[in-house]
């Protein structure tokens, strides 16, 4: 009986990960208030799959300020909500951000690499290598957190600055 190998499985992102992938392009969208994509790019070639971030240049951008991907095309799997952006089959010159390679390495999922190319992050949590903390709890009641100490701060400090719990001075 000949003994056949099975050849490894790719590595690819579960369902959950590509959710926060898309979800952090979306932040970062809000956050820089210019679309950024995300493109999760197969793991045919490498054995892995990756994703990269980037910012669509704009006209007045000078392609030489900024290290270039392309982003999109033909049968690209971008994920999110593309920055509001109507993306259909083109390519877009985008400034880097980073990108993401899934890894077999022992205790390491996720590398993040920069954008000269440096491996510049590594964890086993998708959380640990992004920016913004992505959690479906609910954030906490203002009303709860606050205590008695703070009352008395608030009363000492009173007309130094405004708090998130009063209303701004006027400035007219």
């Amino acid at each position: 009986m000949a003994n056949t190998l099975t050849p490894p499985q790719p590595l690819t992102f579960t369902d959950e990960e590509i959710d926060y992938l898309g979800r952090t392009a979306d932040a970062l969208s809000a956050y820089i208030g210019k679309p950024v994509l995300a493109e999760i790019i197969d793991a045919d070639e490498t054995g892995f799959e990756w994703v990269v971030f980037g910012i669509p240049l704009d006209v007045a951008d000078q392609a030489d300020n900024h290290v270039i991907v392309a982003i999109g095309g033909q049968n690209a799997r971008i994920i999110g909500n593309k920055g509001g952006m109507d993306i259909k089959d083109e390519v877009y010159d985008c400034e880097y951000l980073w990108a993401i390679q899934l890894s077999d390495l022992e205790g390491v999922r996720f590398i993040k690499v920069d954008h000269e190319g440096e491996e510049v992050a590594w964890s086993d949590d998708i959380g640990g290598i992004l920016p913004f903390e992505l959690s479906d709890e609910p954030l906490p009641d203002l009303d709860d957190d606050e205590d008695d100490s703070d009352d008395d701060d608030d009363d000492a400090n009173e007309g130094d600055a405004f708090s998130p719990h009063r209303a701004p001075p006027n400035l007219h």
